[in-house]
């Protein structure tokens, strides 16, 4: 109901786009939440990105360090602005990137360094921190699926050179598509809202263009919406926290079922997916997949999550190639990585807004799934 009144007062308002009252409005609310001093709405996720890396100035000859489980724009970002993602694997009990691998594939080229908040579940930004500081790096928080976790007891888009939100579809806060680019650095900022805005300047004429850019902007329909789930936010990062403590509990007791253990130091975590680890050893041999179709069909909206980012298709492109010197990305050594992506399960994040009930039904239907494993091996 909250939404669907937002965007009848925009509806009424005739003020639909190009830097309108509510997407003005979100930026502070947004900032406010964050604790950071400037936010600045963009139309995606994935753009949010390419335009922090823009505005920092990166670009072909350049290295930014990625890790590999994760969507695949926080690679493709740094292709499109001409620079090379190199990867660093990722640690086992987060699946977020390790900094000591990380540190070991810094270069004298390398600008900038994106952790992934995976899941909602923060990095470990003390260590990123210490690296960039130690490295002289821009430090990027991939944030697109972590709004409002914290990492001790600060949100995370805001610990770094700036931060990278996604709105789109799947997200704990969506209006379909939408992004947006928060920092404190001031002229960072500004060079950002000039990229978004087909390059003009703040203080500059109505037909003045500074930057080669593009149409960039987020609507006041997305705005409006976002500004009403931003309200109710907290209490359903609430909600998800305790469901997420009682499935920990529920599934910790099954075999070949290993929930991830919380670092202490990320004092709240969004949870935009439940992921745990799932060994087929302990299902009849079981195949990954099956198991998470027999748990689709049981009414759990399940998901087996990425695949080796490195095969992609695209990194063989001749575009990729060209970019990146012809770096064959399939080669790299990434175990920890692809464990990952064969043993973590998905469980969404609508899921975990349920009951009680909704909590021991997941369970129960994982325990029915092993105890007829027999059936789909």
């Amino acid at each position: 109901d909250a939404e669907k009144k937002a965007v009848l007062d925009v509806l009424e308002s005739r003020q639909w786009g190009t830097l309108g009252p509510q997407t003005q409005g979100f930026e502070k609310d947004f900032a406010a939440y964050l604790g950071v001093g400037r936010v600045q709405t963009v139309s995606s996720g994935t753009v949010s990105l390419e335009i922090i890396l823009r505005a920092l100035g990166i670009g072909p000859g350049d290295e930014v360090i990625i890790p590999p489980y994760t969507f695949i724009a926080t690679a493709t970002a740094v292709l499109m602005v001409g620079a090379t993602p190199v990867f660093a694997d990722i640690d086992p009990l987060s699946n977020n990137m390790d900094s000591r691998k990380a540190e070991g594939v810094i270069t004298s080229r390398t600008r900038a360094i994106i952790p992934v908040h995976i899941a909602g579940v923060p990095a470990d930004m003390d260590a990123f921190t210490a690296l960039a500081e130690k490295y002289k790096l821009a430090l990027i928080e991939d944030a697109a699926q972590a709004h409002g976790s914290e990492w001790k007891g600060r949100k995370v888009g805001s610990l770094g050179t700036a931060g990278s939100f996604s709105f789109q579809l799947s997200k704990n806060m969506s209006a379909g598509e939408g992004g947006a680019i928060v920092t404190n650095d001031d002229e960072l900022a500004d060079k950002v809202w000039s990229i978004h805005h087909v390059g003009r300047k703040k203080d500059g004429l109505w037909y003045e263009h500074y930057n080669l850019s593009s149409n960039l902007r987020m609507t006041d329909w997305q705005a409006a919406i976002l500004r009403a789930q931003l309200g109710r936010l907290d209490s359903q990062i609430n909600t998800r926290e305790k469901n997420v403590s009682l499935l920990n509990g529920f599934l910790g007791k099954i075999e070949g079922i290993e929930p991830f253990a919380r670092d202490p130091r990320a004092t709240r975590i969004t949870h935009h997916l439940y992921m745990f680890r799932y060994n087929a050893d302990y299902f009849g041999g079981v195949p990954k997949n099956r198991f998470v179709e027999a748990l689709t069909a049981e009414g759990i909206p399940a998901h087996s999550g990425y695949t080796p980012i490195q095969q992609q298709p695209v990194f063989r492109s001749d575009e990729v190639l060209r970019i990146t010197s012809g770096i064959d990305y399939e080669s790299v050594d990434l175990p920890a990585a692809d464990k990952a992506c064969e043993q973590t399960v998905w469980i969404t994040q609508n899921a975990l807004l349920g009951s009680e009930k909704d909590m021991d039904d997941i369970k129960s239907s994982i325990v029915k799934i092993q105890e007829n494993s027999g059936e789909l091996a």
